[in-house]
């Protein structure tokens, strides 16, 4: 099944039900958290409430993850309902080594359905954690509506949750929208960013007060100080609400881990001791898995070192009009240039992607029946490059052949020329604006590709950017249709707002349209554009 990242571990099933049935069968797969099961402190007296939630992720047409936090060790439970039918599911022992995170892989799910589950922990007396509702729906199989909302940048720049304010508003908003899915384009979390306890507003000299706890102020270095990291943003009520009604996909980036990291780079910044991004790395990854309701098999390894080296470049089948390609632009990149492409261009063919990925795409891409094909990505494909040093993103700033990063980029357009593959679209976040960019080889240096639409938005919880839309990269031949950010250049103090800060909405009719609309923070819509899809060969 496309959804799978790799067969290292098998895992026992445990049948629940068969499809054949009027409500739709639920198979489940009970995803251990941990290889080995160790035995937490004994539990005494009355067991806490959830304090993180319970979320869904990786819907499909007939699969989902669920996922939750216990407060003590415990078997995660499930209660799962469609229709008049209840199920009850126990779900893997989780203990300390996992920061108690737990998850539980349903399978042979009915497409179309809407769903409900009630989650808690239990220890081996029987006491119950209270319990937390969930739902998701599944991707229709035919020719449905569905709606997917997407965003990226989460608590950036030193701005947490001020409970005055009303906390991270933005994903209330999204909950509004009422999507069938949600994508987080990267940047998570800051890892690398830390937060004091009161700022002063820029703009009106008010203050923000941040609410701390000990992780999110420092850098982020040990396994537990990125595992706080990921448990910050839950204790929000916006996020813990949305989560529970809206099932998720993530993606990672740098925020993870360290700003603008590559493998094998040893980071200058005194405010770390240690230096090597391939740990920090290691390390973030393995929060980053323990928190996110991804689909992987197994979160510890037998060595212990906490990184599971799984793919995390998936497709995700949405059904007859839809399929997501969620890419890795962090864990295979070459490093980043330190130097001005216009000097030295030629020596600066780094990529992003690397081989094997830029192969599967492609191959993927092909392989899709779906009207629509969506390639979410953590960077922009022509967003100017912030300085002439530490290269980042896909752009080097040269408008002429590509060059740096941008062949891999060339190749993939290129080959989806070359094989008539229709109808697809690339959304992303990471630059703190909302934008609507079109690319046609008319306005290109490089002219091997079709016309395309580019979609960015963000940020979720961040200061906003500019967007300098006069300045970008011209190798592929973008055309700013519509853009929306800060209005000067970005510094870190402008506070988040509704109005700067931005998610996007993929709304697909039955029909096949696809409706794009960018809004701000407080759900106003800001630009839309119905897209007519090409027949399929």
């Amino acid at each position: 099944m496309a959804l799978l990242w790799d067969d290292q571990t098998r895992l026992g099933e445990l049948r629940v039900g068969r499809r054949t049935t009027v409500a739709g069968g639920l198979g489940v797969t009970a995803i251990p958290a941990l290889g080995l099961l160790a035995r937490g402190p004994s539990l005494v007296g009355r067991r806490r409430d959830l304090t993180s939630g319970a979320r869904s992720g990786e819907v499909t047409t007939s699969s989902a993850v669920l996922w939750s936090r216990a407060a003590e060790p415990g078997r995660m439970m499930v209660r799962l309902g469609s229709g008049g039918r209840r199920r009850t599911i126990r779900g893997p022992w989780t203990t300390h080594r996992t920061d108690l995170t737990a998850r539980i892989h349903l399978t042979d799910l009915a497409p179309g359905r809407e769903y409900d589950a009630t989650v808690w922990f239990e220890d081996h007396d029987g006491t119950k954690s209270a319990p937390l509702p969930l739902a998701f729906r599944t991707a229709p199989i035919h020719a449905a509506a569905q709606s997917i909302v997407w965003s990226g940048d989460t608590n950036g720049q030193g701005w947490g949750i001020d409970r005055a304010r009303g906390g991270m508003t933005t994903y209330r908003s999204m909950l509004d929208v009422r999507p069938d899915l949600f994508i987080h384009v990267g940047d998570t979390i800051y890892a690398d960013e830390p937060m004091v306890e009161t700022r002063t507003v820029e703009e009106d000299g008010s203050t923000w007060r941040n609410e701390l706890t000990a992780e999110v102020m420092v850098v982020a270095e040990t396994l537990a100080d990125f595992r706080g990291r990921h448990r910050y943003p839950l204790r929000d009520d916006n996020v813990r609400d949305f989560y529970s009604a809206v099932p998720s996909v993530v993606q990672w980036d740098d925020h993870e881990t360290c700003n603008n990291w590559w493998p094998g780079e040893i980071i200058d910044d005194e405010r770390y001791t240690e230096r090597r991004a391939d740990v920090l790395a290691i390390r973030g990854r393995r929060a980053w898995q323990e928190y996110q309701p991804v689909p992987v098999k197994r979160l510890v390894p037998r060595d212990g070192d906490g990184f599971v080296p799984t793919r995390i470049y998936r497709r995700i089948p949405r059904g007859q009009h839809l399929d997501l390609f969620l890419l890795d632009m962090r864990s295979y990149r070459g490093p980043n240039p330190d130097v001005d492409p216009a000097v030295v261009r030629n020596r600066l063919q780094v990529g992003l992607l690397g081989t094997e990925q830029e192969d599967w795409l492609v191959r993927e891409l092909r392989a899709s029946t779906a009207t629509w094909k969506v390639i979410s990505v953590d960077q922009p494909l022509s967003a100017p490059p912030s300085r002439l040093y530490d290269l980042d993103g896909v752009s080097n700033g040269d408008p002429g052949r590509p060059l740096g990063r941008e062949p891999e980029i060339g190749r993939i357009l290129a080959a989806i020329k070359r094989h008539g593959i229709k109808n697809v679209v690339w959304i992303t976040a990471d630059v703190h604006y909302t934008a609507a960019y079109h690319y046609a080889p008319d306005r290109a240096t490089f002219t091997d590709f079709e016309p395309f639409w580019e979609f960015i938005s963000g940020p979720l919880m961040c200061s906003p950017f500019t967007t300098h839309d006069e300045e970008l990269d011209r190798t592929f031949g973008p055309e700013p249709v519509f853009s929306h950010g800060k209005d000067e250049d970005y510094d870190w103090k402008v506070a988040p707002r509704p109005d700067n800060q931005h998610f996007g909405q993929l709304d697909l009719a039955a029909s096949g349209e696809l409706t794009v609309r960018l809004y701000d923070g407080a759900g106003t819509v800001l630009w839309q554009r119905t897209l007519e899809p090409e027949p399929l060969r």
